[in-house]
């Protein structure tokens, strides 16, 4: 198999000795033509995940090569802190690799400066085939009317249970419409009856929070992206001062003990912690891979009044501007998007598939672990509201800003009343640069 990977160092002195040599003119025009048998094609592909999501990308791409031996694919791949940590560098030296995996959280960032190809291009004269794709999905990775990132799949946040645990404490979970003081007594249930962790932290917080805004009929951003949408700070000292009374009561872990969690490998419920953990739907699977312990796939609080739930674009494939080889890439995107025996391996651990042929012929192929997932994600959106744009230019200082003051006030450094109002005035000052 023709794959290497590529070290942080090795990354560099090749962005060290290219410069700008780059073509970074549109996949359509200005080009080689690319995709005749004759001419050889590297392509990096990057991405993070477990070693799971390692292992069947590999394959994945063992397959393409099989099927496109003129294409050879060097992988690139890491956990998700160090993903992001090797990327920015990277962009600098304008060395991206030609596929990368992109989040929501990103996208704007690489996008709106004008790092990312516009994909519609290619959606279009059929390069990526989107016949059996929802246009509300496949516009999940859009800003305005360019498209940087292809969605690979749809997401739904849920609460992934370990079942023999809240047994042990005698809990039993409505998750149609349980409530977030039925949460936090689960947890704190569960503590007491294993002297285990009741749930594991809800981190990153821009993710959690935001969710707890949608229960109360809030948002995060506004919808132009030039400040904090909800007025009332409450609602942040009310999400936070939940999380101080779970640690005090030893139900949840403090934020030194979770920054030892690095993948889905050393998470709480796999290592028998916690009888609860907050996840997007697609890692369902890898945690039922990496535990014997009977896990369920739960809604999560307050979901239904305000309809919070909603389907997220689980992550995008981008094209940078500086690649070479831009509509070999797109090839590989749709590869990756419409290869029936490619997605039997993939199984939607990058979300639920986009296209609806896929979903047809995996569901009779899929485990029973698998379809949960499918299942869990046909049943969210039924009550599911629209998702929320693409965060905005700025919206990774605004993660960081929250990171660190979640952190201040776990250890109580600060109240939650002081971090309200000092993340409303950090996060405002980032944002309102987009005015």
């Amino acid at each position: 198999m023709k794959k290497v990977v590529l070290s942080l160092s090795s990354l560099m002195l090749a962005a060290g000795l290219a410069g700008c040599g780059n073509d970074s003119s549109s996949g359509t025009s200005g080009e080689t033509k690319e995709g005749s048998s004759n001419e050889e094609i590297t392509l990096r592909v990057a991405w993070w995940g477990g070693q799971p999501r390692h292992d069947y990308t590999m394959k994945v791409i063992e397959m393409y090569e099989k099927e496109h031996p003129n294409v050879n694919i060097e992988a690139e791949f890491a956990n998700w802190d160090d993903y992001w940590k090797k990327l920015a560098p990277m962009a600098a030296a304008n060395q991206l690799p030609d596929i990368i995996q992109m989040d929501t959280a990103y996208l704007s960032q690489y996008g709106e400066k004008g790092q990312l190809e516009d994909l519609t291009p290619y959606t279009k004269d059929g390069t990526i085939n989107v016949e059996n794709i929802d246009e509300t999905t496949l516009k999940g990775g859009n800003i305005g009317d360019k498209m940087y990132g292809f969605n690979m799949g749809s997401n739904v946040l849920s609460v992934i249970t370990n079942d023999d645990m809240l047994k042990q404490a005698g809990v039993e979970l409505n998750s149609e419409n349980w409530t977030w003081d039925d949460f936090e007594k689960a947890a704190i249930d569960v503590q007491k009856a294993t002297g285990k962790y009741g749930t594991n932290p809800m981190n990153p917080p821009d993710v959690f929070f935001p969710y707890y805004l949608r229960t109360q009929g809030e948002r995060f951003y506004k919808e132009d992206g030039t400040g904090l949408a909800y007025k009332d700070d409450q609602l942040f000292v009310d999400f936070f001062e939940r999380q101080v009374r779970l640690i005090k009561a030893e139900a949840f872990p403090t934020p030194d003990v979770s920054a030892q969690v690095k993948g889905l490998e050393d998470d709480f419920i796999v290592k028998g912690n916690a009888a609860m953990t907050w996840n997007y739907s697609n890692q369902y699977l890898g945690f039922a891979q990496l535990t014997d312990a009977p896990l369920t796939l739960n809604l999560p609080p307050e979901q239904a009044e305000n309809k919070a739930l909603f389907l997220r674009p689980s992550m995008f494939f981008s094209v940078p501007k500086s690649s070479q080889h831009k509509e070999e890439a797109a090839k590989f995107i749709d590869f990756f998007t419409n290869d029936v025996e490619a997605n039997k391996l993939i199984k939607g651990d990058r979300g639920v598939p986009v296209s609806s042929e896929i979903i047809d012929a995996l569901k009779p192929e899929l485990t029973e672990d698998e379809l949960k997932i499918f299942e869990y994600v046909e049943s969210a959106s039924e009550t599911a509201s629209p998702a929320d744009p693409p965060d905005p230019l700025g919206s990774a200082e605004v993660m960081k800003a929250l990171k660190d003051i979640s952190d201040q006030i776990l250890f109580e450094k600060i109240s939650p009343e002081e971090g309200a109002k000092k993340f409303r005035k950090q996060a405002d000052e980032i944002l309102s640069r987009n005015a």
